[in-house]
């Protein structure tokens, strides 16, 4: 169900309402990935789309999917935060690891 452009829209919407162009842009990823990622996201009911006259705004589902971000940002504050420090601790060594 999960791949990693999904997570990408789905963490850039966090930021508000975003038409696919704006998607699009942002996350550097085509056009027709994103339609369908959006299709799949929607059908699944993590976001939900608003008509704003010719454009087609996405949203997340504030109902069930924020407070389900708002628990993995706890967990990974509390259980995952030796991660992020050993990968700066390894950046400052010059080299860099993992993908953007």
């Amino acid at each position: 169900m999960f791949s990693e452009p999904r997570l990408k829209i789905i963490n850039f919407l966090r930021n508000g309402e975003k038409n696919v162009s704006e998607i699009v842009q942002e996350l550097k990823i085509d056009q027709t990935a994103v339609s369908h990622n959006l299709a799949r996201l929607k059908k699944c009911g993590f976001i939900i789309p608003e008509r704003d006259g010719k454009f087609i705004n996405y949203k997340l589902n504030q109902e069930t999917i924020e407070p389900l971000i708002e628990i993995i940002e706890k967990h990974m504050l509390q259980h995952c935060i030796h991660i992020l420090h050993n990968m700066k601790n390894k950046m400052k060594g010059g080299k860099k690891y993992g993908r953007k």
